[in-house]
């Protein structure tokens, strides 16, 4: 056996399960404790054939180790809370795959809670989140109670928000502006002269903000008395049926802008169900570019958010805080991720 393999194991080495010990692998694989516990928690410094030997002894007396004994030891928990709004629509899976694989190839998992698009919801998260210690917080969006700012602000946690841009973030911040995107839809949609707009927007305090500011575009131009239907959040198919029969009932709009793309697929079954043609008597608009969006009939024009980038990008900038290998320059860290409006056959 290699004598690099025996180096001392550190914190972790005290590891035990709740029957079978780190010793009883190490019996199994014929190595020493101080090897197994390296090969599990620093496989880079072990010999890939030790290692091997080592995973076959774990999995052979089904070896769980202590987890909660190494973080005492180490101070640290190897876990990284994210809080979504939701995960009853598909807009976010992007955006979680991205981040738990990248935290998950250097060590760290990822546990999640809901706020369900409760700003109370979230500070009652936190407050528990916070007697846990996870070892880093990422917050969907920027709106909080002053009671979560203050909290989140007096930890030393590495703390990313995502999914918005704001003047004062917490710490650092990774997303793009929804009033941008809400100003940029409605040009888009007048350089195409509609004239005649309808808006349906979840009651999630990001849809609002997309859904008024392409209300105040529109009127910077001239158009005036845009209707504006609110649905609980999170979104539902049925939801943007429902709130499309609303607005018949004040006129047929030339095109409807939605909040979610879960919404305008909604008010596309609806028009279908009534014999309305899209686009030709009413245009859609969705967000988010879900993974239907292109699928649907007609294909839905919508705007797309990279939510790959922005995991990616927030789970590099915790790592560069949590370890000795900086991803990124994380000081004043602010990165606008941007977004794309997707032309399709709904509008």
């Amino acid at each position: 056996m290699d004598t690099t393999d025996e180096l001392d194991a550190g914190p972790d080495s005290d590891q035990t399960g709740a029957a079978v010990t780190l010793e009883d692998v190490a019996r199994v694989a014929g190595v020493t404790a101080m090897t197994v516990s390296r090969a599990m928690n620093r496989p880079e410094l072990v010999r890939e054939e030790t290692r091997r030997r080592v995973l076959d002894a774990v999995e052979a007396t089904g070896y769980v180790p202590n987890l909660l004994a190494g973080a005492l030891a180490s101070n640290k928990s190897r876990l990284v809370a994210l809080l979504l709004p939701t995960i009853a629509t598909s807009i976010f899976t992007d955006m979680v795959q991205a981040m738990m694989s990248t935290l998950a190839a250097s060590g760290y998992q990822t546990l999640l809670g809901l706020t369900d698009y409760l700003p109370e919801r979230e500070e009652q998260l936190v407050q528990t989140l916070l007697g846990r210690r996870p070892d880093a917080i990422v917050l969907t969006g920027t709106d909080h109670t002053a009671l979560t700012r203050e909290r989140l602000a007096r930890t030393r946690l590495p703390i990313v928000e995502i999914w918005d841009l704001a003047e004062q973030p917490i710490d650092m911040l990774i997303g793009f502006s929804q009033e941008a995107v809400g100003s940029a839809v409605a040009r888009h949609l007048l350089e195409k002269n509609f004239r005649r707009f309808g808006v349906v927007s979840a009651a999630d305090p990001r849809g609002l903000r997309r859904s008024h500011s392409v209300i105040a575009e529109l009127a910077r131009h001239g158009v005036k008395q845009v209707p504006l239907e609110v649905v609980p959040a999170p979104a539902t198919p049925q939801a943007g049926r429902d709130a499309f029969a609303r607005m018949l009932s004040e006129g047929l709009p030339e095109v409807i802008v939605c909040s979610t793309d879960t919404l305008a697929q909604g008010i596309l079954g609806e028009a279908a169900r009534r014999g309305l043609a899209v686009p030709q008597q009413v245009a859609v608009m969705g967000f988010g570019d879900l993974i239907t969006a292109a699928h649907v009939h007609p294909a839905l024009s919508t705007v797309r958010i990279d939510g790959a980038a922005i995991g990616k990008l927030a789970a590099e900038a915790l790592l560069s805080r949590l370890t000795d290998k900086p991803r990124l320059s994380t000081a004043a860290l602010r990165i606008d991720t941007g977004f794309s409006i997707i032309d399709r056959e709904s509008a």
